[in-house]
């Protein structure tokens, strides 16, 4: 899984990590008691709580990741984020609105910088 930042208007938002599969997907938040950061995950429409132990926060985000939508799930639960979604952002419940994020919102995903010595980030 890839790790990065999440920005809105050039300021970081929150500590990010990017699914690059459908299994980095799944197993994102599975296991896990809290989350710290967020995730993004590409091509995502529908989000399920399914096997997650604690509530989410998702942002449905436009192609340009746009906040088009926010919502807020419990375990075991599904929301679909409707047309126009593109990717979500996920976090534990409350960080949206702790980190400020509202619908309208342009965000923006900036990668870390791999170490070029080869020792990790």
């Amino acid at each position: 899984m890839r790790s990065g930042w999440l920005l809105r208007d050039g300021d970081v938002v929150c500590a990010l990590e990017m699914a690059s599969s459908p299994a980095e997907r799944r197993d994102a938040l599975r296991g896990r008691s809290g989350w710290q950061g967020a995730l993004h995950v590409t091509g995502a429409r529908t989000v399920h709580t399914a096997g997650i132990r604690f509530p989410i926060d998702v942002a449905f985000l436009s192609d340009d990741l746009t906040v088009l939508r926010m919502t807020q799930l419990k375990p075991w639960r599904v929301a679909v984020g409707g047309r126009g979604v593109s990717s979500t952002v996920e976090s534990e419940a409350g960080s949206l609105e702790r980190w400020g994020v509202r619908v309208g919102d342009q965000l923006e995903v900036r990668e870390a910088e791999a170490d070029p010595s080869g020792n990790g980030s």
